[in-house]
């Protein structure tokens, strides 16, 4: 007798029923720290408004918490195993986003305030310092064998994030065209490193904790990271043309801002009337008006660089499946992480 086909699960129901796996210990993890920092991670994570107060705002997807869930289960483990690798990733990208929100200075994110603004720069850069010293203590803390090498990968994860953070703040004083130039090839490799390095590290961490072997761990550490990079890509896209009443922000804020993306640097590297008409509008320095900012906008379209931005995300896809291919995983779980990927690539926000 054939057995039953059994239906797999959408993308959303899969990010739900890891967030509510680790929630838990998420929040365990959460009241070691001090009331203060607890509040304001409370706050960044959407759980709680000022204060203990219920307030408007999406909370994260989870995606880097479902990566870890899902690894450890592609390599044969419960999910169980991964929640303190989940939670350490989620506690990193909490404290990444409080840092990165003061030095880019966003005062929304999620359609609410950021920590800064509701809670002032002080508290939120300790509160990320918190969180930071926290997600090394919960791995440091994993019993059994996989602890070294979980702490180990966090570090080096920790390493890559700050190194593309520093590149993503120098590529500001550099100019917009000529020799001294930031390049696309440039901008993919701070991408890699800021925020391919912390979805890499959770798929690692799943796998780590789940008893994977070297050649497992690395694939799906290396699956993350391309995912991670398709991310960052798709978030450039949203970053110029994303509807503001989805993702807060007002339309070409990037652009606004004079941010060196993808698409913006894609373009001006297509050498075409388009991309030279772009950087004699980006050159001048000065912030874009709205009509300014429509026109770069159309510039950046018209030399490719929106295009080349989303064949960027779907060529990291397509690598990202090729590391799944190459090893051994459970199929249930391993259909699971590809049924996330058009969200690095579909999504709105």
């Amino acid at each position: 007798m054939t057995p039953p086909v059994t239906q797999q699960a959408t993308a959303p129901e899969i990010l739900a029923r890891c967030r509510a796996l680790v929630r838990p210990g998420l929040e365990r993890a959460v009241r070691q720290l001090h009331p203060w920092h607890a509040e304001i991670t409370a706050f960044s994570l959407g759980w709680d408004g000022p204060g203990g107060r219920a307030v408007p705002g999406a909370q994260g997807k989870g995606i880097r918490q479902a990566l870890a869930v899902l690894a450890a289960e592609a390599v044969g483990a419960h999910g169980r195993s991964a929640v303190r690798g989940a939670v350490a990733a989620e506690l990193i990208h909490t404290f990444s986003l409080l840092h990165d929100d003061i030095m880019d200075g966003d005062e929304t994110r999620r359609q609410r305030a950021t920590a800064w603004k509701a809670y002032g720069t002080g508290p939120a850069v300790l509160a990320g310092d918190a969180l930071f010293a926290l997600a090394v203590q919960t791995l440091a803390d994993t019993p059994g064998a996989h602890c070294v090498q979980a702490v180990r990968l966090l570090s080096g994860t920790l390493n890559d994030l700050v190194r593309g953070q520093a590149d993503d703040l120098l590529f500001e004083s550099r100019p917009w065209t000529g020799p001294d130039a930031v390049r696309p090839h440039e901008y993919r490799l701070m991408a890699e490193h800021k925020t391919g390095s912390l979805l890499g590290c959770a798929a690692g961490l799943g796998a780590v904790l789940g008893g994977a072997g070297r050649t497992a761990a690395d694939a799906l550490t290396t699956a993350g990271r391309h995912l991670g990079v398709a991310f960052q890509a798709m978030d450039d896209v949203l970053g110029i043309w994303g509807d503001p009443e989805v993702t807060g922000k007002p339309v070409h804020s990037d652009l606004r801002r004079q941010k060196k993306t993808y698409p913006v640097l894609t373009a001006l590297a297509a050498g075409d009337r388009a991309a030279l008409e772009l950087g004699a509008l980006l050159r001048t320095g000065e912030p874009l008006d709205d009509a300014a900012a429509r026109r770069a906008a159309d510039l950046v379209e018209e030399a490719g660089g929106r295009s080349a931005t989303v064949a960027e995300a779907h060529r990291h896809l397509d690598s990202a499946r090729a590391c799944l291919e190459s090893v051994a995983l459970e199929p249930e779980a391993a259909g699971e992480l590809l049924a996330l990927f058009p969200f690095f690539v579909e999504r709105t926000v």
